[in-house]
């Protein structure tokens, strides 16, 4: 008989997750009966978007790339709900840079190839390394499940467009390094599975004009929109309640293939 587990009842820490992806994501483990850790920047609304959602949810001020912040955050999620099940590493950032622009003779800012390649790329790692100390300490199921780990990639890993050098670089690093955590992992019962969104109706899109948001949701072959939050937040949950998936870079996109 299949060992399907169930949200209800999980404790999930989920980075980015006052806005956008990771609050949907965080809003559906609270409303599914999970609890929720957002762990975002202090400047977030995480305070805010915690008390919205009652006490099955807290908020952990933190940046990623800290070591003492998530050690906070997974602390946090111990000392209030008891346990970790779930993490979902949803906090990233972006630029769009060319390589190098030849009207102006200027290259690619290293600062800024540097500080995506951190947050994306490290932050998620710093994230993971953590949070899996505090899943070992679960009680494994009859499957000998501890614990799972959903990661935010994008399809600019796969169709990285002109000027993404440093976020299809960043995004490609977290599809790259899902397999073997997931083999690091597998002993001790936890999973790693990697979610590579599409064009999603988040904060960073909704700063279009309309024009352009209308443009972009017509290059989705079907449904041709952009993804709702709550498609993204339904998959982190069905990765979460199915125990066979793992190891994988699931594709949420409505069959989209980014042009140059």
């Amino acid at each position: 008989m299949a060992n399907i587990r169930s949200v209800k009842g999980m404790v999930g820490l989920v980075t980015g997750g006052a806005s956008g992806l990771g609050r949907a994501t965080v809003e559906r483990l609270v409303n599914m009966g999970g609890s929720a850790v957002i762990l975002d920047l202090p400047s977030s609304d995480g305070q805010s978007v915690a008390q919205s959602l009652g006490d099955r949810c807290a908020f952990a001020p933190a940046d990623v790339t800290s070591e003492s912040d998530v050690r906070s955050a997974v602390s946090l999620a111990r000392e209030k709900f008891g346990r970790l099940d779930l993490a979902v590493n949803c906090a990233g950032i972006a630029v769009a840079v060319k390589t190098y622009n030849f009207k102006k003779d200027v290259p690619h800012s290293l600062e800024d190839f540097t500080r995506v390649i951190t947050v994306n790329i490290a932050g998620t790692f710093n994230v993971i390394r953590l949070a899996v100390g505090e899943m070992g300490k679960n009680e494994p199921d009859a499957d000998g499940h501890r614990g799972c780990i959903v990661n935010t990639a994008s399809v600019a890993a796969f169709d990285g467009q002109v000027g993404q050098a440093a976020y299809s670089a960043s995004k490609g690093g977290i599809v790259g390094m899902t397999l073997p955590i997931a083999r690091d992992l597998a002993p001790m019962g936890i999973r790693v599975v990697t979610i590579a969104p599409g064009l999603f109706s988040t904060p960073l899109l909704a700063g279009l004009p309309e024009k352009v948001r209308t443009f972009l949701a017509r290059q989705v072959p079907f449904p041709s929109r952009l993804g709702d939050p709550a498609e993204f937040a339904h998959l982190v949950t069905s990765l979460a309640e199915n125990p066979m998936i793992n190891g994988e870079v699931i594709r949420l996109d409505g069959a989209i293939r980014m042009q140059p």
